[in-house]
């Protein structure tokens, strides 16, 4: 269960990362630090996902993508925070796409957006993870 809490812990640091960030007034050196912190804030989340899912649930997934599937199938996520999540793995994929002005624009755009259902989900599914038990 260890293991657990610690990617737990990880996921809400880079959540918070991303929050500061976010607040910070617009420029191009902002904007490529937030998508790099939206970059490491996906990984942490869809890794605690995916730990998650394996010690409290028993459900093997491998991607991003099979993870926030199961979580919609076991009913973590509604049908609508699943598709928008499917299109932030997608958004995720084109980080390394941001040497093009125009990619990196259209993956600004949408960070705030996503913050807040990477947000919403973190607090939602701590209720979940550790009710049994102390908070992390």
């Amino acid at each position: 269960m260890e293991r657990l809490k610690l990617k737990f812990m990880d996921a809400i640091k880079a959540v918070d990362t991303l929050k500061e960030i976010l607040e910070e007034p617009f420029s191009i050196i902002v904007r490529d630090a937030t998508i790099q912190r939206f970059e490491y804030t996906f990984e942490a989340v869809w890794k605690f996902l995916k730990e998650y899912l394996k010690k409290k649930e028993g459900i093997i997934c491998n991607s991003p993508k099979s993870c926030f599937r199961e979580a919609f199938a076991i009913g973590l996520l509604t049908e609508e925070e699943t598709v928008e999540f499917l299109e932030m793995t997608d958004d995720r994929n084109m980080t390394s796409h941001t040497y093009m002005e125009e990619v990196s624009e259209i993956l600004y755009g949408k960070i705030k957006r996503y913050y807040g259902l990477l947000e919403k989900f973190m607090v939602s599914i701590q209720q979940l993870a550790f009710s049994s038990q102390q908070e992390p």
